[in-house]
């Protein structure tokens, strides 16, 4: 069940910019469910959105329910207040549309095994019904309020969107995303650890088409605005608000005379025949309109007031023939635009801040600017419109490589991940010292279930191997298929009594790793040392309390350097390689037997347990957990269990149904 509130959701074709919020993300939630339907072990795919009357919009989305394929349906859920709502305003109908999707859930006789939710507001509605039904849910932001806030853009209602944002990112049992860039920095800006662990990157594919380019109205109104209509043209697609920035593109177009000379400019900006009830388009649309008034523009520029999907096909085949696409976004989450353009074979020229960076680096169709220099956006067009072996070059990559952007694939990767959120952990990863160890019922417990299992076990501790074998031994708990060992910064494989070290595991720690710098910006703080044997290459170790750590953090920063700054058990502090931890490691293994960390269940009692804790998809948190854990927030698959030590553990394989009941074993 995909889950969008804001919009117009209907049958294809989409009409873009019909609204403020129909934009992007209409094309993606179409275009995944189309494709998914497509995979055979999907049974059934309900889109869900909210029901609104405007006959201005269309008397479609007043309808309950529209088919739109043989395995999916649009399903609109009405409350009280049947106003077409701008995202802005989505907030004060919210309550009454999770009662309303709770409620459709209930009388449903089959309910969904997974959700994804599109935006924050829908995340908050998935997250009921999974309260109340345990359904899982997948979020995916689209775009994100840090990076509005970064950019001075944004109302009053932007501090609380951040808050949604961000619970929306903390209780999702996962997230999919389209570039590295939103997984690596905009996710990541939320400050939340696990969203590293927890989020996939699965690009989307070209937005669905219903038909040609060869019925446009376009070709018609251009021959009568444009004075010269043959020239090629400098196109530019986008929603009419401040952060698409299109007025740049006008003021950099009438800056650099001699594009203006050897081109158009044409710009569909929305659906504005009918007016905005949005003041910032308003606003937007009244500055357009000016600029393109100048007189130096008088017959090289084309602002339609609307346009159909056909219209959009043609300008692209029209912009194909030595034109140029562009997106001068202050910051792009994605670019669906301009995955459209290379698949047109149009090269683009685009905002460097976002998820361009990604696409140009895959497909390679174009330029990247900085999108407040209008000098380098007149520029780079001029370079590719002047230049015919250039402008084919990017044309041909565009065509060539589009195929890294396949909704094929997505529906693969996303329905494989959704499936994964119904499945049992297939790997038990446990914490030594306090976690196995501490009670010798519950060691005797463990011993026993895992003589019976046959998953998989590993043991993630901060000790060296030898020194995790003797306390294994001294306590007679089992030896695992693998240890992690000194805090996530090697692997050692056990195979028939043979011990095989992964290198290349090991070997990935060293970038972004510099040992001797780190240790230098710590020589003038006084930290004590631990023993020298609990160093390692990638592994600096010291005791101190956690205002030491802090300040060792501080001081890494300062000097510009790479570095994980662990403190656990109240005194010991380990510094170490940025790519290093348990959950790095964890991940690594897991990859070596075909599974991810969604797959995995972590016990854990400390600091440096806290990372696989939160990236694993269940997560056993024992009594005796140290209050460096208090900071793990609560989701599904995370447990805090009543028992102490190996009898927690115990207890928290139970709850996942991989273990009998503590209370049972103890009674036989």
């Amino acid at each position: 069940m995909h889950l969008a509130l804001g919009g117009c959701l209907g049958k294809p074709p989409v009409r873009f910019g019909l609204t403020s919020d129909t934009g992007g993300h209409i094309g993606y939630v179409l275009g995944a469910a189309m494709a998914q339907a497509s995979l055979p072990r999907v049974h059934r795919i309900s889109i869900v959105t909210r029901l609104f009357e405007d006959d201005r919009l269309g008397s479609e989305y007043s309808l309950p329910s529209e088919r739109i394929g043989p395995k999916v349906e649009v399903v609109r859920l009405a409350t009280g207040n049947r106003a077409y709502l701008e995202k802005d305003l989505l907030g004060q109908d919210l309550p009454a549309f999770r009662d309303a999707f709770c409620e459709h859930l209930a009388r449903s006789a089959e309910c969904p095994d997974v959700i994804h939710a599109h935006f924050a507001d829908a995340a908050s509605v998935a997250d009921a019904a999974r309260t109340r039904f345990g359904i899982p849910f997948v979020y995916t932001p689209h775009s994100l309020g840090r990076d509005k806030q970064n950019k001075i853009l944004g109302g009053p209602s932007l501090d609380a969107r951040i808050a949604a944002e961000h619970a929306a990112i903390t209780q999702s049992d996962a997230i999919i995303v389209s570039t590295r860039n939103e997984a690596e920095r905009q996710v990541a800006a939320y400050g939340i650890r696990a969203s590293m662990f927890r989020t996939l990157c699965i690009p989307p594919g070209v937005p669905v088409k219903t038909s040609d380019a060869g019925q446009s109205k376009q070709g018609m109104l251009l021959t009568t605005v444009l004075d010269d209509p043959s020239k090629p043209i400098v196109l530019a697609i986008a929603r009419p608000v401040r952060k698409k920035n299109l007025a740049a593109i006008v003021r950099a177009f009438v800056a650099t005379p001699e594009l203006v000379a050897r081109a158009n400019l044409v710009i569909l900006a929305g659906q504005h025949r009918l007016g905005s009830s949005c003041a910032e388009e308003r606003q937007v649309l009244r500055e357009l309109k000016t600029l393109c008034s100048l007189p130096a523009l008088c017959g090289r520029v084309a602002l339609p007031p609307e346009h159909s999907d056909i219209d959009v096909a043609w300008l692209y085949a029209k912009a194909a023939v030595g034109g140029v696409f562009v997106n001068p976004a202050l910051h792009e989450p994605f670019g669906l635009t301009l995955i459209e353009a290379a698949e047109a074979g149009v090269p683009v020229v685009a905002t460097r801040h976002g998820g361009p960076v990604d696409i140009i680096e895959a497909i390679g169709h174009g330029l990247l600017v900085d999108p407040c220099n209008e000098s380098e956006i007149g520029a780079s067009c001029l370079r590719i419109i002047s230049d015919r072996q250039l402008h084919e070059r990017y044309s041909q990559a565009g065509r060539k490589n589009i195929y890294k952007f396949s909704w094929s694939r997505y529906a693969a990767s996303s329905v494989s991940l959704y499936a994964s959120l119904r499945l049992k952990p297939q790997l038990l990863a446990c914490d030594i010292d306090n976690t196995l160890t501490g009670c010798h019922n519950g060691a005797r417990m463990f011993k026993q279930w895992h003589a019976q299992e046959n998953m998989p076990f590993v043991v993630a501790t901060g000790r060296s191997l030898e020194a995790a074998r003797a306390v294994l031994a001294a306590w007679n708990l089992p030896e695992p298929d693998a240890y992690i060992v000194d805090v996530g910064t090697r692997i050692v494989i056990c195979d028939n009594g043979y011990y095989r070290e992964c290198e290349d595991y090991t070997a990935r720690l060293d970038d972004g790793w510099d040992r001797k710098a780190v240790e230098l910006a710590l020589a003038n703080l006084g930290a004590n040392t631990q023993s020298p044997e609990t160093n390692g290459p990638h592994k600096l170790s010291f005791f101190g309390t956690l205002e030491k750590a802090d300040a060792i953090r501080s001081a890494v920063a300062e000097a510009g350097l790479g570095a994980r700054v662990i403190h656990s058990h109240g005194h010991l502090i380990d510094v170490l390689a940025p790519t290093a931890g348990k959950a790095a490691a964890l991940s690594w293994y897991a990859a070596s037997l075909g599974l991810t960390l969604g797959d995995c269940v972590a016990a854990g009692d400390s600091g440096n347990d806290l990372d696989m804790l939160e990236a694993s998809g269940c997560a056993i948190v024992v009594a005796n957990g140290g209050t460096e854990l208090n900071v793990l927030l609560s989701r599904r698959g995370l447990v805090r269990v009543t028992g102490c030590h190996a009898t927690g553990v115990m207890e928290g394989l139970a709850a996942f149904g991989l273990a009998t009941p503590v209370f049972e074993i103890e009674a036989a």
